[in-house]
């Protein structure tokens, strides 16, 4: 039996919660509800980001908006049928919530250890910056995992390119939320938001030690 180690998947987050909870799921009687947090970037912008609070930790903080918090958790994915299609969706699981302490150098932080699920997708930006688009298996305990869709930039890129399936890698970065437009079948066009890990350091790990 494989064990599943806890710190494969660690997320900590420093932000404004940016509306109200609302009601998620249920499982053996425990709630769960669901809740956006806002992160600044070192730029003038910032990630709006999805998250998902048990009932446990409402009773610790005020979770009311505008309200600024700390948070650790995981990133975790599930499918959802969209207009007939399954779309991977992807939520902060929140596993501590806090008031949001003073200092924080970070306020957006993960660290990832997992697997190659898809091969690596290579492309340039029209001014040429190289990119690498990457799926990242982690696993999780009971059997699951979780499916992470990241992006490695620059002279990453060209490592993470000839990455296969099946490797083993560590990954550093921060989750980050990016607008897009869709275009429909009548032809008009809508806005939407994707999640992603931007990656700062990768590394594959070499798994026959």
């Amino acid at each position: 039996m494989v064990t599943v180690k806890d710190d494969t998947n660690v997320v900590n987050l420093r932000g404004e919660i940016e509306n109200n909870l609302e009601f998620s799921h249920e499982i053996f009687g425990e709630k769960f509800y669901n809740v956006k947090i806002k992160i600044s970037r070192l730029s003038d912008s910032f990630d709006i980001l999805p998250m998902t609070i048990s009932e446990r930790l409402l009773g610790e903080v005020d979770i009311s908006n505008n309200r600024l918090v700390s948070v650790s958790g995981q990133l975790r994915s599930y499918n959802k049928n969209i207009e007939n299609r399954n779309k991977l969706v992807l939520t902060v699981f929140a596993r501590e919530i806090k008031e949001a302490e003073e200092g924080v150098r970070d306020p957006n932080s993960i660290f990832l250890d997992g697997y190659i699920c898809k091969d690596p997708v290579y492309r340039k930006t029209p001014l040429g910056r190289e990119i690498t688009d990457l799926l990242v298996a982690i696993n999780r305990p009971y059997n699951k995992s979780d499916y992470i869709p990241s992006i490695v930039w620059g002279r990453n890129a060209k490592f993470a390119k000839n990455l296969e399936v099946g490797d083993r890698v560590q990954m550093w970065g921060r989750i980050q939320s990016r607008e897009y437009e869709k275009k429909l079948s009548d032809g008009e066009t809508i806005k939407k938001v994707a999640y992603e890990v931007s990656i700062s350091k990768i590394k594959k790990v070499d798994t026959n030690k």
